[in-house]
């Protein structure tokens, strides 16, 4: 030690000495917390409360900051004011009311301890000193490498960056696999850690992780974690999990076919799938040993509704440039088919009635075949032969031969052969409604089966007529008009050909009276409405005229004798009603819907007067 710094270290102690003594004056408290914790950017305050003895004010009140065991003064406050000893913390400190030390907008650089010292006159002075730490959470981030790392059985790869930012004090950076610690090894794993203190004060740390990679780690998942202090807190800051792309060449290959069901058939769509182990996927070729070279450097080829022409051997390749081999893979395709379906006879002359005909069905298939003959849908037969024995004209017909494939489910072909049978005409009739009226619209319509084809003739020759045929089936329809002659005679359909002829007859039915008509007439409904209107003015006049009768009795005025009594004209047999005489010059059956008392309907030819009771 110089001589200068024993001289300065002598005088302290004996200012110490001096001062300590006086500090413990009896009645003199100071109370300065020892730790005050602060974030950087915000406010700190540094408390400083004492106890004076009785009878005694504090004189002055001293902060100051130590630095290489040298105390400086910040600022000092007296009755007098508050004197600020250096002018580049005059803006940033200051003292509150109650004596604290305050701190605007913290910076690292404040890390220091602080003491506050109080003078009280003549009872001496006291002090303490407190430690300020500064804090600040860090801003965290970790940056993979992009690109793939390629397995390696020698070198060590870099895996990412963690990086810690503008954090105070100093933070710590773990890395994690699989939740489990890494730390440098040499041969595995290598952590380079790099820390720099910016000019704000703040550090900045970076982590770097090296490892080894190897095929397996591609399952890995990989984190960092932080560690800092902020406030007096110890806390953490643990990043997303990643994982790697490891590239490695490929040691194994699968090529499978993918259908809609175990056994193939034609018309399905397949899709061949060509798999290898390696990453990043390599090109694939797909090819036949007698075709060129396929398109599908995926690795699937589809081909759509295959054919038997499509089976055979398919080959896979992969080329690894890095590791110059070559893997190859192949699977053989089985297309089901059902091929060169025949019927013989395919051609055949027209039979006759009581004729035979054997039908022989064969076809070549991949997988054993079963043979059935159906007509309208309906099964008539099984395997190859259909014996048709003693035709008639219902033998007439399409037979269709269907050939499938039990052991391969929806594999299927058929063929139709039409078997003619010389007949003469079969025919059946229908008649489209049940009743019908005279001048209504009536329609009929008759097939006949017959070969050769029969001819349908009608038995009138009004009409509009419609006809079609086909395979030996001759439809021909009629619409007429009902007159009352045909609805008495009926109608005929006639159906010949060479062989014979055959007829059919329609009976016509005319609608039973209970079914009410479609349609009233306008005129009749018209001349309803003026019968009704008379009726209703004749009572009207009846009314006004015995109202006048009535009043020239009472008044004298009106002979009312036996002898001299006066009759409304009425007929002789009904004296004492009251009747009014309508005449109408309406068609008959208009008049008929005037009804007498007994609810008789009056004839038709009766145009004379009509009478109507009006006593009720």
């Amino acid at each position: 030690m110089s001589g200068r710094r024993l001289a300065r270290f002598a005088l302290g102690c004996f200012f110490l000495a001096i001062c300590g003594g006086r500090a413990r004056a009896e009645g003199l408290e100071l109370h300065v917390p020892k730790i005050v914790e602060a974030e950087v950017g915000k406010e700190a305050s540094i408390a400083c409360n004492f106890v004076l003895p009785k009878n005694t004010t504090y004189a002055y009140i001293k902060w100051f900051y130590m630095e290489k065991n040298e105390r400086k003064e910040i600022l000092s406050k007296s009755r007098a004011g508050v004197d600020h000893k250096e002018s580049d913390m005059k803006e940033r400190f200051g003292i509150s009311d109650h004596f604290a030390l305050t701190i605007s907008k913290v910076a690292p650089r404040d890390a220091k301890t602080y003491l506050c010292q109080v003078g009280a006159g003549s009872a001496g002075f006291a002090e303490k000193q407190a430690e300020l730490r500064v804090s600040k959470a860090p801003d965290t981030s970790v940056t993979v490498v992009s690109e793939g790392i390629g397995a390696s059985k020698d070198e060590l790869s870099k895996i990412a960056t963690c990086t810690s930012q503008n954090g105070y004090p100093t933070p710590s950076i773990t890395w994690y696999k699989d939740q489990r610690p890494l730390s440098p090894n040499g041969s595995e794993t290598d952590i380079r850690n790099a820390v720099i203190r910016e000019s704000s004060g703040l550090f900045t740390v970076s982590s770097i992780l090296f490892e080894r990679v190897t095929k397996e780690d591609r399952h890995a998942f990989y984190h960092c974690q932080v560690d800092y202090s902020l406030m007096g807190v110890n806390k953490t800051s643990q990043m997303d999990s990643f994982q790697i792309k490891v590239l490695y060449p490929s040691e194994n290959i699968s090529f499978v076919i993918d259908g809609p069901s175990k056994e193939v058939k034609e018309g399905d769509r397949v899709m061949l799938r060509c798999k290898a182990d390696g990453y990043p996927e390599p090109d694939y070729t797909i090819f036949r040993v007698e075709d060129q070279e396929l398109d599908a450097p995926s690795g699937e080829l589809t081909l759509e509704h295959v054919t038997k022409e499509d089976s055979g051997a398919y080959y896979c390749q992969v080329f690894d440039f890095d590791t110059m081999k070559a893997l190859e893979a192949n699977v053989s395709l089985s297309v089901n088919y059902i091929d060169m379906l025949t019927i013989t006879p395919e051609h055949h002359e027209a039979l006759k009635e009581g004729e035979s005909l054997n039908l022989t069905c064969d076809a070549e298939g991949s997988k054993p075949l079963e043979f059935k003959w159906k007509r309208k849908g309906k099964l008539v037969s099984r395997g190859k032969q259909l014996s048709l024995l003693n035709v008639t004209h219902e033998t007439l017909g399409n037979y269709s031969c269907v050939v499938t494939m039990p052991e391969v489910s929806g594999l299927s072909h058929s063929k139709l052969i039409f078997v003619n049978v010389y007949s003469k005409p079969s025919l059946a009739g229908e008649m489209h409604q049940e009743y019908v009226q005279v001048n209504e619209l009536a329609n009929f319509s008759c097939i006949a089966v017959a070969v050769p084809k029969a001819t349908i003739l009608w038995s009138t020759s009004n009409g509009t007529r419609g006809h079609w045929h086909r395979n030996g089936h001759v439809n021909s329809t009629l619409q007429i008009r009902v007159t009352p002659e045909l609805l008495k005679s009926g109608i005929n359909c006639t159906a010949q050909n060479s062989l014979g002829m055959a007829e059919y007859h329609f009976s016509l039915q005319k609608r039973p009276a209970t079914t009410p008509p479609t349609r009233i007439d306008s005129q009749t409904q018209e001349s309803r409405g003026v019968i009704i209107v008379a009726v209703f003015v004749g009572i009207l006049v009846i009314a006004v005229l015995g109202a006048v009768l009535y009043f020239l009795h009472k008044k004298g005025k009106l002979p009312c004798g036996r002898s001299g009594k006066q009759e409304i004209t009425r007929p002789e047999a009904h004296k004492d009603e009251i009747v009014v005489e309508v005449k109408s010059d309406k068609l008959p059956e208009e008049a008929g819907l005037l009804q007498g008392a007994n609810g008789e309907k009056r004839s038709a030819g009766d145009q004379g007067e009509k009478y109507i009771d009006l006593r009720n």
